[in-house]
């Protein structure tokens, strides 16, 4: 978190995370298409012949609360191939809160593992808490051979993580990943820095501000 106090402006930065190919970066495509115009900065990426994220992409985000303090959300996604680990480690750096985004695909497990094993060692490596807000995207819901709804719910209650199923080529599910972990974010930072003061405002209240305008969510349930 960064707090400019004299241009009256917080930010915060929120990364994506997971495999290669996963839906990282459809995520942010997808969140760029559903907010209004005048919330959101240029979506800005680079990728390589093959469609990968080499770098990262970024997608700003802003919202002004009732104390005046203007919100910018910094949306981040990290390279999927394991060659750029230390590009993903420089992503992640300050971040205030993790998106892992999971490959439904039975097929998939093994990578999404890997990934999520790479996430807790990258976050030690740049001294993020263990308890930093972290939310699980289970991508490709529409895709033949997945994981069971049955499946997500078990890990959802075996790991103690939010975990939302989503289509992001279609849009869906992926506003609801990022409300839930702008929740836990907003939480996290009132516990430590008393944010609701400085806001002027409660949780419920500054994610009705953030989404306010967008286009409709298109919904597929959220396993708690």
């Amino acid at each position: 978190m960064q707090i400019n106090l004299a241009q009256r402006e917080l930010t915060l930065k929120l990364v994506y995370y997971g495999p290669a190919l996963s839906g990282k970066t459809t995520n942010l495509r997808a969140l760029h298409a559903l907010a209004p115009p005048a919330g959101v900065g240029r979506l800005m990426n680079l990728e390589t012949r093959d469609d990968r994220t080499l770098f990262f992409d970024l997608l700003p985000m802003f919202v002004r609360t009732g104390s005046g303090l203007k919100v910018k959300l910094k949306l981040y996604t990290v390279p999927g191939q394991v060659i750029h680990e230390s590009t993903r480690r420089v992503v992640l750096q300050q971040a205030d809160g993790v998106v892992f985004v999971a490959d439904s695909q039975v097929a998939e497990t093994e990578a999404n593992q890997e990934a999520f094993a790479g996430l807790r060692r990258n976050m030690k490596a740049v001294e993020l808490p263990k308890a930093l807000p972290l939310v699980v995207q289970f991508n490709k819901r529409d895709l033949p051979d997945i994981r069971s709804d049955r499946e997500l719910a078990r890990f959802a209650r075996r790991s103690g993580t939010r975990v939302y199923p989503a289509v992001a080529v279609r849009g869906v599910g992926v506003r609801e990943t990022l409300e839930g972990l702008l929740g836990q974010v907003f939480d996290d930072l009132v516990e430590r820095h008393d944010l609701a003061n400085i806001l002027k405002v409660d949780g419920p209240r500054f994610l009705q501000q953030v989404f306010a305008g967008w286009g409709p969510a298109a919904n597929i349930g959220v396993l708690p």
